[in-house]
């Protein structure tokens, strides 16, 4: 019974280890998309959009992450 508890307490701590990556991506893609638009405002439109499916790939991992923790 005490098995099962530390196990399901080192998936939640494992999870919460790997959504620290696609956090850190995605505050680093919005940062690159916020510079970049305001470096040259013509392109912002282009560059949120190439910062929306960044983003997207980098929840994806989180999701996963999730997905692999519950199963296991």
């Amino acid at each position: 019974m005490e098995t099962v508890f530390i196990i399901s307490a080192l998936k939640v701590i494992g999870y919460g280890l790997a959504a620290i990556g696609p956090g850190i991506g995605i505050g680093i893609a919005c940062y690159g998309c916020c510079m970049g638009s305001a470096r040259q405002p013509e392109l912002a439109g282009r560059l949120f959009t190439n910062f929306i499916i960044g983003a997207a790939l980098a929840e994806a991992l989180a999701l996963i992450g999730f997905v692999v923790a519950i199963i296991m």
